[in-house]
């Protein structure tokens, strides 16, 4: 592969000595820039995702604004579902909506393992199409939900603050519940690694729900998948896991082959360095509301949030994506408290 003139995110996922962590921000391909807003004007959801010059634009948008230490392709968690014969739509004021939960046996039984180079070949010319606008300027990543996550949206139907439906349909129907979850990793271990074949140079794997499961049950619908995941692709990519409310797992999670875990802004620095004893690159955890703070705020917010994590072995960005209201000055103060950083 040829050198990316900018590989600081890639030393901090190596644990290697920094002059100052990098900087990313979940969701910062998206929302709150008007340029993308101008793209999703003209075209619908999935027509973005499907399309690599839009994806592989809004991709770079980002980076051209606020020159960031890494990119990350614009897709969506859904794509693996689609892609296993599970139809998903983008609704208006809703966002995912599957007309056809997942709720029985046989339902699990009608969702395929797909050739993922046929079904989701528009993302790895995605990928190829962002990579030459990048020009080994800074890293790529690509993502995919974690087989829990996606599973909560396949059985649930739609977002939910509680995923009861998905909660009940894993314990009350372990055995499809399970059989499911396999179809996903399996799935996901594919896509990533030709992700990675495409050109991608790290993956995170996005648990968005690990919080809605008490500490053993994370263990038996989630974090095992995620683990299976991770040992898939270790030697082939450096893999980021984020768990959203997942504090309670950060000591085993820990103990993977993960190459850094992410975490929310709902625990401190002192206590997460603590639970995974400094062993591994920590990614976040500034709370994403928090970017409404005046720019001089959130500049001062950020000196002493790398202070409290240290510049080794860390990855400066947001608990969970950037919010839609978030004004451009603001997102800019934050990228530049990091570069400022000495």
């Amino acid at each position: 592969m040829t050198k990316i003139k900018n590989d600081l995110f890639l030393k901090a996922l190596k644990g290697e000595t920094v002059t100052r962590p990098p900087v990313w921000m979940m969701r910062q391909a998206g929302r709150f820039l008007p340029e993308f807003r101008a793209i999703r004007e003209k075209y619908d959801f999935f027509t973005r995702c499907r399309t690599p010059e839009l994806a592989s634009e809004i991709t770079v948008q980002p980076y051209r604004r606020f020159g960031m230490d890494a990119a990350i392709l614009f897709s969506d968690i859904l794509v693996i579902p689609q892609a296993m014969n599970i139809e998903v739509e983008m609704k208006a004021g809703i966002g995912p909506w599957l007309p056809k939960p997942i709720r029985s046996q046989k339902d699990v039984d009608e969702v395929i393992v797909p050739d993922v180079k046929v079904e989701l070949g528009y993302v790895m010319e995605a990928i190829k199409a962002t990579k030459e606008l990048l020009n080994n300027e800074i890293p790529l990543i690509g993502f995919a939900g974690s087989p829990w996550t996606i599973l909560c949206y396949c059985v649930q139907g739609q977002g939910s603050k509680t995923f009861d439906k998905a909660k009940e349909f894993c314990f009350t129907q372990p055995i499809a519940a399970h059989t499911l979850l396999q179809k996903i990793t399996d799935t996901t271990i594919a896509y990533l690694k030709e992700k990675v074949k495409a050109g991608v140079n790290a993956v995170q794997i996005f648990d968005s729900w690990g919080g809605m499961l008490s500490p053993v049950d994370y263990q038996e619908f989630s974090w095992k998948y995620i683990n299976q995941i991770i040992e898939a692709l270790k030697d082939e990519a450096p893999v980021i896991a984020f768990g959203k409310g997942c504090w309670f797992a950060l000591e085993e999670m820990s103990n993977s082959n993960a190459s850094a875990l992410g975490v929310d802004w709902t625990i401190t620095p002192k206590m997460a360095r603590k639970l995974t004893n400094n062993s591994i690159t920590l990614q976040g955890n500034f709370d994403p509301a928090r970017l409404l703070s005046p720019p001089s705020e959130i500049k001062k917010m950020v000196k002493i949030m790398i202070d409290e994590f240290g510049k080794d072995k860390y990855i400066v960005n947001l608990g969970h994506g950037i919010l839609p209201n978030i004004p451009l000055e603001n997102a800019k103060a934050f990228i530049d408290a990091v570069k400022e950083y000495n």
